[in-house]
């Protein structure tokens, strides 16, 4: 796998952003995180706000047209109304082949999956990662490249995009390109249950 672009946003100068995943003490002196309400729309929000830096890196030109026409009649429409149209989301499946997104739950993956405008099946890794091995957070974007070396899915020239989130709040990203097909791997986390999944269900 050859690293191709790597981006991290940092927004905690919002303390909206900054509390919405928080280490502190429980009232019995017990060290823990504090996952508000805000999580979710905080999560949404800084997303798509990464998503204007990373799009012109990554977009191909069709889209990226469609993008930046949006983005410039947004802010246009800012200035007339307060209630402009929300700006265009690109279909980053022109820009990528197989996508690892945060799995810090059932809800964080929906939301990504809205943003993004994602199906179930693009979402498959995470929402089965997020079964079998719980939410590790940010580190689970890798379990989900495993799952997709053992279903045998990424061929070379394909490319990934990593896409996690941080306390802080942090939004990061990985895109990688593959340099051969990726097979099933030595001492893969998926070996001894691999033919039992997707799970409808999940």
């Amino acid at each position: 796998m050859e690293l191709v672009h790597s981006l991290r946003s940092h927004h905690g100068a919002s303390d909206r952003a900054y509390k919405a995943a928080f280490q502190e003490e429980d009232d019995q002196g017990n060290l823990g995180f504090d996952l508000t309400k805000d999580l979710i729309p905080v999560a949404g929000t800084y997303l798509r706000e990464h998503i204007k830096i990373l799009a012109p890196r990554v977009l191909p030109l069709s889209q990226l047209a469609t993008y930046v026409y949006s983005v410039i009649y947004s802010t246009i429409s800012k200035g007339r109304s307060s209630k402009s149209k929300p700006t265009f989301v690109p279909d980053f499946t022109k820009a990528f082949d197989h996508f690892c997104i945060h799995t810090g739950g059932k809800a964080v993956i929906e939301q990504v999956g809205r943003v993004l405008r994602l199906g179930d099946e693009l979402t498959e890794p995470a929402r089965m990662s997020l079964h079998r091995f719980g939410n590790t957070s940010s580190s689970l974007v890798f379990y989900e490249l495993a799952y997709f070396e053992a279903k045998e899915r990424v061929k070379k020239g394909d490319r990934v995009w990593m896409l996690a989130f941080g306390t802080g709040f942090k939004v990061g990203s990985l895109v990688w390109k593959s340099l051969s097909d990726l097979g099933q791997q030595s001492e893969n986390p998926w070996d001894d249950c691999i033919h039992n999944y997707p799970l409808k269900s999940q």
